[in-house]
């Protein structure tokens, strides 16, 4: 098999979000209007500069400029923009912000913006950002914010979607700067990289390389916890590799592979595969009826990935599980429902059993 076959598409198509999909979105609160949109930002470019980094490195971002009469427009639908996804729209907190700098991006795959958002009072900034309006990014998002321990505020409008900014350290910079201070906690991080992995697979969030995802570091009362958050969601149940889905399996990860394998033994991680299955096995539970809902509108969205893909996909994760059950799966979305039940089906029995227990 070639080295191409084990790397996600370079580009992938941006799909469409359904009636339905767009329906639930507006029931939940995740479909607002917005003052500006996508579009706005992108045919008012008038020039671009790259944008480097303090060590004068590129970053692949280029900061993006506008006539004044555009300027003014975009201005002030931006600072509102942020107090949708700051303040649910109170207004009266914005008039000490102001638009730092539009970024953006034509190397990645939603061809985003970012805004830079600046206090005038005393100059600390914020960032959200613009993107084009992928359904797969969207059940991506959806899906982080149900079954992951971390919350997600995004928005959506038409073609457009409002991300807000998820902090933390990116993966690679982490590996480069972090991973071998002598602070650094190497047991908890590696355990954390199983955590991560487990739960990537089991939604079916493919791309997590390392520069997908960010590292967060948080004082305990003796030492450090870590926790990984994904921040690149649009290879949502899209590829067709089993792999594709596993972080570990990725060149970009191998210093936290090794850093498990050197600090953990097999029993420790299966205890950890256990405990994140366990964790969300539970939060399925909690959310049952809105995740139920979603599944079943994207087990009928069709569009989020191509027919090579699906059947490869399927066939990957039957022979894996040796479970034909995923050979019925004819939609991305039938494949994350079917994969949710393969691996969580013993945790929410469990959960269920002791639930009744209580009860009597």
């Amino acid at each position: 098999m070639s080295s191409d076959q084990n790397k996600p598409s370079r580009r992938k198509s941006i799909f469409p979000i359904s009636e339905s999909f767009r329906s639930y979105l507006k029931h939940h609160g995740r479909e607002v209007r917005l003052p500006v949109t996508y579009r706005d930002l992108l045919t008012g470019i008038n020039w671009t500069i790259p944008l480097r980094d303090k060590n004068n490195q590129d970053t692949l971002w280029e900061t993006a400029g506008y006539d004044m009469r555009h300027w003014d427009f975009i201005r002030e639908g931006l600072i509102q923009m942020y107090a949708i996804l700051k303040t649910e729209g109170d207004l009266s907190y914005t008039k000490h912000l102001d638009v730092a700098r539009i970024d953006f991006c034509s190397f990645a795959n939603s061809t985003p913006f970012r805004i830079r958002i600046v206090n005038k009072f005393n100059d600390n900034y914020d960032h959200y950002y613009i993107k084009q309006a992928d359904a797969s990014r969207i059940y991506g998002l959806e899906l982080e914010h149900l079954l992951s321990p971390n919350r997600i505020t995004y928005f959506t409008f038409q073609h457009t979607l409002v991300e807000e900014h998820i902090p933390g350290i990116p993966g690679d910079i982490f590996i480069k700067n972090f991973l071998d201070d002598p602070t650094t906690n190497k047991i908890r991080l590696a355990k954390e990289f199983v955590k991560f992995n487990e739960r990537s697979f089991v939604r079916l969030l493919g791309d997590m390389r390392s520069y997908n995802f960010v590292v967060n570091i948080i004082q305990d009362i003796e030492d450090y916890q870590y926790r990984i958050r994904a921040i690149d969601f649009d290879q949502q149940s899209y590829e067709g590799r089993k792999n594709l889905y596993i972080p570990q399996f990725f060149k970009e990860n191998k210093a936290f592979v090794d850093l498990c394998l050197q600090h953990l033994n097999k029993d420790s991680i299966e205890q950890y595969q256990t405990e994140e299955r366990t964790m969300m096995a539970f939060r399925v539970a909690s959310s049952r009826f809105r995740l139920m809902e979603l599944l079943n509108i994207m087990s009928f969205d069709h569009d989020l990935s191509s027919p090579e893909k699906l059947h490869q996909l399927r066939t990957e994760l039957a022979e894996y599980f040796k479970n034909p059950a995923f050979f019925k799966c004819r939609s991305m979305g039938q494949l994350v429902k079917r994969q949710l039940k393969q691996t969580l089906q013993k945790n929410l029995a469990l959960l269920q059993k002791n639930l009744s227990k209580f009860e009597d």
